[in-house]
């Protein structure tokens, strides 16, 4: 591989290009990677004179080298890589919320033991099995990037499973569960079987760019005696094929969309000072899928939708807070729950 910037194909690229093929016939390379320039914030070349570089040793000694890693890995580096101080800001609250992910599944995990714990896949509950495929789909995706050589798309990707799937989602509803639930209860313990599945493999995934964050991580989990002494002597993750389930998928994505729908027909209720919490709240849903109304109980709502009760009806509501007019029909309405606030 010859890698270099973009000045070079017509420099170093294009001479040695004509001098092999003369002499050896083929190209003196198998692969060229080229990449822009580093400018500042406005697309400016960094000058002393301008005051607008930014040193890699500062960067280091405010935000640490896994900051500074994260930026190079999030760029695009075909074009001009950018970088100012707010560029680096966003970078540091990405950071954070990818760390914060991985710190509230290894706080979960402290009386979890891989070996003894562990619930088999069959036995684990619907929700569960759906987070384990969503990581799945996050291996594969990664996977290609770092194979493409595309290391900002690892970096996406990475960064909206742990903001999207993990803590507006997934961890989210699974709060009730890890801190209410008896702690060797088979709903905890399939919980906690794939946080444990997750962090694993997230670990590895991130190792490539954040080096230090990933052993940090990789040391810290359950039982890691038992493992490779570094994050970074392990093998990489592996797809597995038997934990993707397309109809599980399809179901899930249409859930999600009806949850969106009740957390805007909880957000009006807060508004008009009808409910604090949604934990206060009792979702009256019309859901105009059938298969969806048949297989989710109303305590598989309640828990997905983190409210106290919800009663599934079949046909439009006679009124409602809010209308998904633009893909399912959802109709809901908030009323408060049954029975004294605890």
């Amino acid at each position: 591989m010859y890698l270099e910037g973009t000045d070079q194909h017509r420099g170093w690229f294009q001479t040695s290009l004509l001098t092999s093929v003369a002499v050896k016939g083929r190209a003196p390379y198998d692969s060229v990677l080229t990449h822009g320039f580093i400018v500042d914030g406005e697309g400016r070349k960094m000058s002393k004179s301008l005051g607008n570089v930014i040193y890699p040793q500062e960067v280091i000694e405010k935000h640490g080298a896994d900051l500074l890693r994260l930026w190079v890995a999030s760029a695009d580096y075909r074009e001009d890589v950018r970088i100012s101080n707010k560029i680096l800001d966003q970078l540091v609250e990405a950071y954070r919320r990818i760390r914060n992910t991985a710190r509230f599944i290894l706080g979960n995990l402290y009386d979890f033991s891989p070996s003894k714990d562990s619930i088999p896949y069959e036995e684990l509950l619907e929700i569960d099995k759906w987070a384990l495929m969503r990581l799945q789909r996050l291996i594969k995706r990664v996977t290609w990037g770092y194979d493409q050589y595309e290391f900002h798309l690892p970096y996406h990707y990475i960064h909206d499973f742990c903001v999207l799937d993990m803590s507006s989602f997934y961890l989210d509803i699974l709060k009730d569960r890890l801190y209410v639930m008896p702690p060797d209860s088979k709903e905890r313990r399939s919980a906690q079987t794939v946080l444990f599945k997750i962090i694993l493999a997230l670990s590895k995934l991130l190792a490539p760019i954040l080096v230090f964050t990933a052993e940090e991580i990789w040391q810290n989990l359950p039982e890691a005696e038992t493992r490779e002494e570094s994050v970074h002597l392990t093998r990489w993750p592996e797809v597995e094929e038997r934990y993707i389930d397309e109809d599980l998928e399809r179901r899930w994505e249409k859930l999600i969309k009806i949850r969106k729908a009740v957390n805007k027909a909880i957000e009006l209720a807060r508004q008009r000072d009808l409910i604090g919490s949604s934990l206060e709240a009792k979702v009256k849903i019309f859901i105009p899928d059938e298969d969806l109304r048949e297989h989710f109980s109303s305590k598989d709502l309640a828990d997905v939708f983190i409210v106290s009760q919800v009663e599934v009806f079949s046909e439009n509501l006679l009124e409602y807070d809010y209308k998904d007019e633009e893909d399912m029909g959802t109709e809901v309405k908030i009323v408060r729950a049954d029975g004294p606030k605890m």
